[in-house]
């Protein structure tokens, strides 16, 4: 049996981050890369869209309290929606807040170079659920985590 690549796997906020996720920054537009050629020209830059869904990319920086290794703690999630989502819960610190994701999707991905690669995910949601909605850090510990889980909080971006 195979499975293509790019295929996404639905996983629940929950699942994929048991001690939450924290956004770090704002969230801005995912742009395509604009050469220098380009901006001398004065071309427009284009944000991109995803292939599958059709909806506008915008992207930003998150933490996963409960990574171990620290050069993987902190990764790009792309959130795919027509205008600008916008998160639900105030900054805990400035430039941080918890957030929990609706519609959250993880692809696998190889990262790292040389022989040092290891398995990532790229991680997309829809948007941002209401504060307070799920179980997010009130969850279980290390021991509670399913395997595939433990596997996702390695989603350390190879952009």
């Amino acid at each position: 049996m195979a499975i293509n690549k790019g295929i996404r796997f639905g996983i629940s906020h929950d699942e994929a981050f048991p001690l939450g996720l924290v956004m770090v920054g704002e969230v801005s537009a995912d742009n395509e890369y604009q050469s220098r050629e380009d901006r001398a020209a004065g071309r427009p830059v284009r944000q991109r869209v995803d292939e599958v869904s059709g909806k506008r990319q915008w992207k930003f920086t998150a933490t996963d309290p409960s990574e171990e290794k620290a050069k993987r703690a902190s990764f790009e999630v792309t959130l795919l929606a027509d205008v600008q989502p916008v998160p639900t819960v105030g900054e805990v610190m400035p430039g941080m807040r918890p957030v929990e994701l609706e519609g959250l999707t993880a692809e696998p991905k190889v990262a790292g170079q040389g022989e040092y690669k290891y398995l990532s995910y790229v991680f997309r949601a829809t948007g941002f659920k209401a504060a307070g909605s799920g179980s997010g850090s009130s969850s279980g510990g290390k021991g509670s985590r399913p395997a595939s889980a433990a596997a996702g909080e390695s989603a350390a971006k190879a952009a």
